[in-house]
């Protein structure tokens, strides 16, 4: 009998479309014994530490977890997976907010990657190469020691590559430079049928491109190969408070904010920071103070903001301030975890009536939300954005020609997440794209809501691009083996007669 077959009847499994997947959780160990794969013994030290979610909201429970260590190891899981008929996902950082690294729903095969974090620095060419399993932290460390060049990237030192990167990979650096996917140049993967291939511009392009913006549906990265920037000598880090009591004056404000995002300066990063008791002003430029005091002026006077904060360093101090006090080279193990609500939204600017439904819902509504609560309103696009200057369907990333993204979060210190929270920030987004088209907005896959259905959250996140990535899907992965609840379909043939 094998180990979770006394926890199925606790877990409420019996019955459900997952309990066939346990059923062959004997068959699947047998398989990967006899490919010599490495799997964490359940309820071991390992298993708690691969199984345990970033979001404890969404704890689900694998049929086994692989302590990959070799592309061997990936080739050999995923073909079981298949011969068995279990699906299977990689997990690099475990930092999905929806669990999808964890596979979204009970019963699959999860890949543990993080073993597998080796950064090699080309110093001739600047190309970086990855193995799948690297955190940010880690890959920003090791750029930097051994050459100090960088990718453009996210805050978190904890967070995984692969999922970063793999569906756009924004940061305080993005307008400067980019998304994470800009600077992939090539990528080495293994296929639904175990093959490996490797993939660019120049060859397996289509491929090359979904991995870009869906990469999660296509396969496992094994090795990502990025060009690399060398890091500026100076940086610096700021914090602006802005004083807005009342709906007028914070109506206001936000207008600015928004007027100020279509010609930013492109050495200038900046989010505009939404919490319950504080709103800031923050981010990230390229210079010194008194480089980052002339970009921000004209914002100050309209926001009435205080620069209370301004630090001006090198490459390494922004990311362990951006990092929140995180250890920033990390590896295997990640033993953060927090209870929440997540959402996003990407807009164009918001016309008059929309900034007042969003200044109203967040006076008269959202400030009674008495828990952890932000809305993060980036500055992604404008006319000196670096995202926005590829071509919309250069990649998979939908959602270039957006000036706004929105990162809404909601969480609980202590004790069980409400079964109502979610609807705060739900109704904060749906408030503001009421009276839009659907084709006006979209969501960003890396700050996934977890109540979307899977039609919802295709056409959410992937947009126009996602006719395309469904036929890619159906010829890399028709079977649907990577699998997780809001990933890309393959194309189904329709049928006549």
């Amino acid at each position: 009998m094998h180990p979770l077959a006394p926890f199925l009847a606790l877990l409420g499994l019996a019955g459900t479309s997952h309990a066939s997947a346990f059923d062959q959780a004997d068959t699947l160990a047998d398989c990967l014994t006899k490919a010599g794969v490495p799997v964490d013994e359940f309820e071991s030290p390992d298993y708690k530490l691969d199984a345990t979610p970033f979001n404890l909201r969404l704890n689900y429970t694998p049929v086994a977890v692989v302590a990959a260590t070799t592309v061997k190891h990936i080739q050999d899981a995923v073909a079981c997976a298949r011969e068995v008929g279990v699906k299977a996902n990689a997990k690099c950082g475990g930092h999905s907010y929806a669990s999808f690294g964890l596979g979204g729903e009970d019963g699959h095969l999860i890949i543990e990657m993080s073993r597998m974090n080796k950064v090699v620095l080309d110093n001739t060419t600047g190309i970086a190469t990855a193995e799948g399993g690297t955190r940010l932290g880690h890959l920003a460390s090791e750029l930097y020691s051994q050459g100090k060049r960088a990718i453009s990237h996210g805050t978190c030192p904890g967070v995984g590559v692969g999922g970063h990167a793999l569906h756009g990979g924004y940061g305080v650096s993005s307008h400067t430079h980019g998304l994470s996917l800009d600077w992939l140049v090539g990528a080495t993967i293994v296929l639904a049928n175990s093959t490996l291939v490797n993939c660019s511009e120049t060859e397996n392009a289509d491929l090359f491109w979904a991995l870009r913006g869906a990469g999660g549906s296509m396969g496992i990265v094994t090795e990502f190969r990025f060009k690399t920037f060398e890091v500026p000598e100076n940086l610096t880090y700021f914090v602006a408070p802005v004083q807005w009591p009342t709906e007028a004056r914070a109506l206001v404000g936000v207008q600015a904010v928004q007027e100020f995002a279509e010609t930013m300066p492109a050495e200038l990063n900046m989010r505009l920071f939404i919490a319950r008791r504080f709103v800031n002003l923050e981010g990230l430029y390229y210079g010194d103070k008194e480089g980052l005091q002339a970009a921000l002026a004209p914002l100050i006077k309209k926001t009435n903001a205080t620069l209370a904060l301004a630090k001006t360093g090198g490459w390494l101090d922004q990311v362990k301030y951006f990092g929140g006090g995180s250890a920033i080279d990390q590896g295997h193990g990640y033993e953060d975890h927090e209870t929440f609500y997540s959402t996003s939204l990407y807009t164009k600017a918001l016309d008059e009536t929309q900034l007042q439904t969003f200044v109203s819902y967040w006076f008269n509504q959202a400030k009674s939300n008495t828990r952890d609560w932000y809305v993060q309103i980036d500055l992604h696009g404008g006319e000196n954005s670096a995202v926005s200057k590829p071509a919309a369907n250069s990649t998979a990333y939908a959602h270039r020609d957006y000036l706004l993204m929105y990162l809404l979060y909601d969480r609980v210190d202590k004790g069980i997440y409400p079964a109502d929270g979610h609807t705060y920030m739900e109704n904060f987004a749906s408030n503001v794209t009421e009276s839009m088209a659907k084709s006006d907005w979209g969501r960003y896959i890396n700050y996934p809501d977890s109540r979307l259905s899977q039609e919802d959250a295709q056409g959410n996140y992937w947009g126009g691009n996602l006719a395309r990535l469904q036929g890619i899907k159906k010829d890399v992965d028709p079977e649907d083996l990577f699998h997780y609840p809001q990933g890309i379909l393959p194309t189904v043939e329709s049928r006549s007669g």
